[in-house]
């Protein structure tokens, strides 16, 4: 990418193609977001209602609270009395985990059952209603899902915690990030539908109708025909799935017969099998997620844990086929399975128009398993914020696909903006063989198209890649290993893919010119590992590459 600073023409452009896909409803949320500040109800808490059926036990991730004060979050690990609830020094995710109690569910809590007491009592004497980080919406929103979930699931719910859930969903519901919409204003009408069938009452009604009608239109606006969540991120596809299994759990739970949530279980029911078929798609033999657009291990519960989670709330959906391709059209990838190899194509947009916040420019990149292993990947997120490492893991050297000189294919910048936007078109798919192409350089001389040919056979993968006109800019497609696989040249034109010594594949540049680069992987939040990357320099603006490997 680019690191050149921009003039005030260029900045001011870069701007308009990016606040130009915006809708009205966020720029009038912004406006009242920053204007408006809604008054702190301190009323008590309404009466709790009763429950309607057994709370089904939700996955639990991994433990983040490791003394009564440490906290570790995104490999990063501190302790309260030092650091406090809202330390600057620290990034702003590190901070809203902090407030979001997920280790109220992680694995062994209830053996940490007096430490979560302590820091309860704690966040509610140093973090009074409206200040600070703790009462952001979507921090907000995640408390009082889980204090809730902690409460239904048989922990005893003190009368200053309750008071305070109320105040909470007050304060939340006044404070909807409609300036954001999507995965935000998602977790925002869950937790108001949470709050309001934990009590019951008018206020309580209020709460419940309002996050029934914002669930309603969202799960049609963000979870597409083909069960993707609309941001195309499969870390963010496996927290949706989540939130709508949570739904089902708290509705047959906690909603009496004739309440009006129940209206909402048999379309969460319907959108959770098409969610969980999409995550088996895009996900490895051995249980990683492909690596498109913001996506890392560790965050949402693992895949095992979501199925296993599924069953037990009577929701099924068939396996992704084996020997077969997939194309999920919706979404825009495709899943081709044959033999030995799995691979995992991204024909895809950006993301909504309107919120691309956590795309990367990756069009027409892949990434492929053999034999179970992974081989080819992206190099995942390891960062969130703005900083020269995030800029790099959104551009597109960081993807398995062709990038033009230092020009990402599609303009991301800052942490969560994205101007100009590659289009694919021009998909084909055409027995084992897979076509697309991209107009994501565009505004370059000539105005080049990237196109690119997957053909898979029985032992191999040929990868075909044209830029047209071919023009000044030099072309590379880059193919990044996964960790712990090295390259070794063989001669001229072929070169060897190894682990611990064993050749996993075989790589013949049938056209190009190619050469080796060091990489650092991000494995999960806050951790790279060492890596290698086959580049391959298009020439004539043309390049193949040929993938084989032993049954």
């Amino acid at each position: 990418m680019s690191t050149a600073p921009l003039s005030a023409p260029a900045k001011l452009g870069r701007l308009w193609r990016t606040v130009r896909w915006l809708k009205l409803r966020q720029l009038t949320g912004r406006v009242s977001m920053k204007l408006r500040r809604p008054r702190v109800d301190l009323r008590s808490a309404p009466p709790r209602r009763a429950a309607q059926q057994a709370w089904v036990t939700p996955p639990a991730r991994r433990p983040s609270l490791l003394g009564p004060t440490r906290m570790r979050f995104l490999a990063e690990e501190h302790d309260l009395d030092e650091c406090g609830w809202d330390d600057p020094q620290r990034p702003l995710l590190w901070r809203y985990n902090q407030h979001y109690f997920d280790d109220l569910l992680a694995q062994g809590s209830a053996q940490r059952l007096t430490w979560h007491q302590a820091l309860m009592a704690r966040w509610l004497h140093d973090n009074p209603p409206a200040r600070g980080t703790a009462w952001a919406p979507y921090p907000t929103s995640l408390r009082i899902v889980n204090w809730v979930k902690w409460w239904q699931g048989g922990a005893q719910a003190e009368p200053a915690c309750l008071h305070s859930l109320a105040v909470q969903a007050r304060w939340l519901s006044q404070r909807l990030e409609w300036h954001l919409l999507g995965n935000h204003l998602f977790a925002n009408a869950k937790a108001l539908l949470f709050a309001g069938l934990f009590f019951s009452g008018p206020e309580a009604q209020r709460w419940s109708t309002a996050g029934r009608h914002i669930l309603q239109r969202e799960l049609e606006e963000q979870i597409l025909a083909d069960g993707a969540q609309f941001e195309r991120s499969p870390m963010y596809q496996a927290l949706a799935l989540e939130d709508v299994l949570d739904l089902i759990n708290l509705i047959q739970s906690q909603a009496p017969p004739d309440h009006a949530a129940r209206q909402l279980e048999p379309r969460l029911r319907h959108h959770a099998r098409a969610m969980l078929h999409w995550l088996r798609c895009l996900m490895h033999p051995a249980g990683s997620l492909a690596r498109f657009n913001d996506c890392a291990e560790g965050i949402a519960p693992n895949h095992a844990a979501l199925e296993a989670y599924a069953r037990a709330l009577g929701v099924a959906a068939r396996f992704a086929p084996k020997d077969e391709v997939t194309h999920l059209q919706p979404s825009g990838y495709v899943r081709v399975a044959r033999g030995a190899a799995l691979a995992l194509l991204d024909l895809a947009p950006v993301g909504p128009d309107y919120l691309p916040g956590h795309a990367h420019a990756d069009s027409l990149s892949f990434e492929l398993s053999l034999h179970g292993q992974e081989l080819i990947v992206n190099r995942g997120t390891s960062v969130y914020g703005d900083s020269a490492r995030r800029w790099l893991e959104r551009g597109t050297a960081a993807h398995s696909t062709v990038m033009l000189g230092a020009h990402n294919s599609s303009e991301v910048w800052s942490g969560f903006r994205v101007g100009r936007r590659a289009r694919v078109t021009a998909a084909v798919l055409d027995g084992w063989s897979v076509s697309a192409s991209h107009d994501g350089y565009r505004h370059l001389s000539g105005a080049p198209v990237h196109q690119r040919n997957w053909q898979f056979e029985a032992q191999a993968l040929t990868v075909q890649d044209r830029v047209q006109p071919a023009g000044d800019e030099l072309a590379r497609a880059r193919f990044h290993l996964a960790p712990g696989l090295t390259l070794r040249q063989d001669n001229a034109q072929s070169w060897l893919v190894e682990a611990a010594g064993q050749v996993r594949a075989r790589v013949s540049v049938e056209h190009g010119q190619a050469s080796s680069e060091d990489w650092l992987h991000a494995v999960a939040f806050g951790s790279l590992v060492p890596a290698q990357t086959l580049v391959v320099q298009l020439q004539e603006g043309r390049s193949s590459t040929r993938w084989s490997w032993n049954a």
